[in-house]
């Protein structure tokens, strides 16, 4: 089962993909997209952390070349989030990459080893304002990825003020 979930920013996507995850029995690994630069986001990595070891997940984190995550066949995985892996993917040293079949290839792979693969993403593009021509180019590898791994989940749900609505397949987990 592959289920993909968007949504804005502090919509309670986190917290519903977590509760998929959390639902399970088997092995739970959570995939840490961050790169880790500056004090502040080293606290929050650590907090982050000190939480998912808590619920029993196993943190890999892979800031990029998540093709290359060592998942076990049959574990349930939730990747958090591709905003931060395309940013880490596209931009590298001072150039701009494409890094929509990268992250897509890379998350198929994942996909066929895992029971459950729960991805979350965020919705951007969707204020309608222009932006510098580098960020208008992250927002568009973003709708390319989004879109590719919406076309290969069984489920997409977007959260809307905490409230998840199935855009295809059905919203599972609803109950706190």
């Amino acid at each position: 089962m592959i289920t993909l979930v968007t949504g804005g920013t502090k919509c309670g996507k986190s917290a519903y993909a977590e509760k998929l995850i959390d639902r399970l029995s088997c092995p739970k690994y959570y995939i840490a997209t961050s790169n880790p630069v500056g004090d502040e986001a080293q606290e929050i990595i650590a907090r982050n952390m000190e939480m998912r070891t808590q619920k029993k997940y196993i943190t890999l984190d892979c800031p990029r070349d998540i093709a290359y995550a060592d998942i076990p066949v049959g574990s349930a995985v939730l990747v958090e989030y591709i905003g931060k892996l395309c940013a880490n993917e596209m931009y590298v040293d001072g150039k701009i990459l494409r890094a929509a079949d990268k992250i897509v290839s890379g998350l198929q792979l994942i996909a066929a080893k895992a029971s459950e693969l729960v991805i979350v993403t965020n919705a951007v593009g969707n204020d309608g304002i222009s932006y510098s021509p580098d960020l208008m180019e992250y927002i568009k590898e973003m709708g390319r990825i989004d879109r590719r791994l919406a076309e290969f989940s069984d489920n997409v749900i977007e959260c809307v003020y905490g409230i998840p609505i199935a855009l295809k397949g059905s919203v599972i987990c609803t109950d706190d």
